[in-house]
């Protein structure tokens, strides 16, 4: 399992690009943000851990603006007693630091099997204890072909959501 393991990483290293952040801090941004998409994954309630105690989650609904530990009791449905939470593999990732690498910052595209490609970024904190996500903002990808249906769409439940 742990060579399995490995040679995805080292297969999905190739997917990961660096955009102006140091090599070895680079690997372990990856590592860390790889390893918390895992926990959803693999439904483990280590994922809220992960996200620092005055951190944020912005999820695609715009109802969705969540201090951590509300997010850990709303997403304790999902992740107790279940196989997988929500599963997102990235296809690219850009990682930014600054000059002391305590502060990183990263957009990513993701594939999802429930909401198809969607887009991210966050906001990382570098502890003497490792990695918190200060900030992480999910987006859907829509394509600029289909604003506009999209758009009437989210207008309609809006305008719907509204009348109730």
């Amino acid at each position: 399992m742990k060579s399995l393991l490995l040679a995805c990483c080292l297969l999905f290293a190739g997917l990961v690009q660096a955009a102006g952040a140091d090599p070895a801090l680079t690997r372990q941004v990856n590592a860390f943000v790889d390893a918390w998409h895992d926990d959803a994954a693999h439904a483990r309630m280590a994922y809220f851990d992960k996200i620092a105690p005055d951190g944020v989650y912005i999820g695609t609904d715009r109802s969705e603006l969540w201090q951590r530990d509300a997010f850990k009791a709303w997403g304790r449905k999902y992740f107790e007693g279940k196989k997988s939470a929500w599963s997102f593999h990235a296809t690219r990732r850009n990682i930014y630091a600054s000059d002391d690498g305590k502060l990183i910052w990263f957009d990513e595209l993701l594939d999802t099997p429930n909401m198809g490609h969607c887009m991210a970024s966050g906001v990382l904190r570098k502890t003497a204890t490792g990695f918190e996500i200060l900030h992480y903002q999910l987006s859907m990808a829509v394509p600029n072909g289909i604003a506009k249906q999209v758009t009437e769409l989210v207008k309609q439940a809006e305008a719907t959501e509204a009348s109730k």
